[in-house]
């Protein structure tokens, strides 16, 4: 068995590892990074369709608003490491920022490279060591840290930090490990699911629209068979593929559901206007096309690949003449046309979600300084915890202020074993 030694020992690469092995190496610590992976941060290298979406350029609270769970867990460590102070943080590391659409930061470079690369030059700078090792075992008899097992070799240390990521993935490492870790140090892990991931259909509908993008919609979640109101809605875009949903607006619908329930999508196609401005508009639309075949009397309202579907769904025979639709049969397309159904059969798997659902408890978790409230010396950060968010930053925020919260801790309890 080898054996080494150093003050704070970080268990994973990514985002958040990288970002509290920094933030202890400033702190004065001795930091060893351990990393199963050939290249760190693999996940952060594709994130943002590979041009790293850094963080949401907003204030600390409406972060909190698009955090999905134990929000009030992040206060501390949010408005101790704010979007600004990591935009600010970035720049001095070299990486130039841009704002886009939604308040998002990306690098100007367009490049996730540029941002893991920064992110490496700074934890060399800072003379912390990377080994390329996949670490299995916390030490910790008697409750307290005192080492991390990884193959051969044996790291002695006064604290461990957990950031292994979630199970979203897996090619770049995310595979789960830091649970069982977690779970073997007695640390309660909530249940994973995916989250921020498309939705699966059986409608034949969706393969027949497949490729279809629709903007400015309206797109509503319900639990099926309850009769209650939405658990979620918003505006925006979406998608139909082969398999049911994506896009912007499905992603976020997903953080919603509950694994065991059964869904469904609602979509308003027509959320400008109100039933009776649409009545209005069919009336006039009906009134210019009366000769028309109904099938082909929907051209200047829906999008080519949808009317199909919503001609099938109104019930209106597609040839009958339009001067001869009746109110009633009026009635049920503007029915569909403000209430689309397509009834979810689940998600994608997990592998393919952008992040987890579930992780460490944070109950268990010192909310100010990440430590473990059961293992002295035992800190977390990132998606290992019971932490997620929308899409648009706020996932990586999480990843800078919990790792930062976590390293600065770690260093000043190693500090202080010496």
């Amino acid at each position: 068995m080898k054996k080494t030694q150093t003050d704070v020992c970080v268990i994973g690469g990514g985002a958040a590892g990288l970002t509290a092995a920094i933030f202890a190496a400033g702190a004065g610590a001795r930091v060893t990074v351990l990393e199963g992976q050939e290249k760190p941060a693999r996940k952060l290298r594709i994130t943002g369709k590979g041009r790293c979406n850094v963080t949401n350029d907003c204030a600390p609270e409406d972060v909190l608003k698009h955090v999905t769970r134990n929000a009030r867990f992040l206060y501390s460590a949010l408005y101790a490491f704010p979007p600004s102070a990591v935009m600010a943080w970035f720049e001095g590391l070299g990486v130039p920022l841009k704002t886009e659409r939604g308040n998002r930061v990306f690098p100007v470079s367009d490049r996730a490279e540029d941002v893991a690369e920064a992110l490496l030059r700074e934890l060399k700078g800072r003379g912390a060591e990377l080994l390329r090792l996949r670490a299995g075992r916390v030490v910790a008899p008697e409750g307290a840290v005192r080492a991390v097992s990884a193959g051969d070799t044996e790291i002695a240390c006064a604290a461990a930090i957990l950031c292994t990521g979630g199970l979203s993935y897996p090619a770049t490492g995310s595979t789960g490990d830091g649970y069982a870790m977690a779970e073997a140090l007695g640390h309660r892990v909530t249940p994973l699911s995916p989250s921020l991931v498309p939705l699966v259909s059986e409608d034949p509908d969706c393969p027949a629209m497949q490729g279809l993008s629709l903007r400015n919609v309206t797109l509503s979640l319900r639990e099926r068979g309850t009769g209650k109101k939405p658990v979620w809605q918003e505006l925006g875009e979406m998608q139909f593929t082969h398999f049911g949903l994506t896009g912007p607006l499905v992603l976020s619908a997903s953080a919603h559901m509950e694994p065991g329930k059964k869904y469904l999508a609602e979509i308003d196609l027509k959320p400008g206007l109100t039933e009776e401005k649409l009545d209005a508009r069919l009336l006039r639309l009906f009134g210019e096309n009366g000769r028309r075949a109904f099938k082909n009397s929907l051209d200047g309202l829906l999008p080519r690949s949808l009317i199909p579907a919503a001609v099938r769904r109104s019930g209106i025979p597609p040839e009958q003449k339009v001067s001869e639709i009746t109110k009633a049969q009026r009635q049920r397309l503007l029915e569909v046309l403000k209430r689309f159904e397509v009834e979810i059969g689940g998600t994608r798997p997990i592998a393919e979600a952008v992040v987890t659902r579930g992780g460490v408890d944070v109950k268990e978790v010192l909310p100010s300084t990440m430590a473990s409230r059961r293992v002295s010396g035992l800190y977390f950060a990132g998606e290992i915890l019971d932490l997620d968010a929308y899409t648009g930053g706020y996932n990586l925020q999480i990843a800078w202020s919990t790792g930062r919260a976590a390293g600065l801790a770690a260093a000043a309890y190693a500090g202080r074993r010496e």
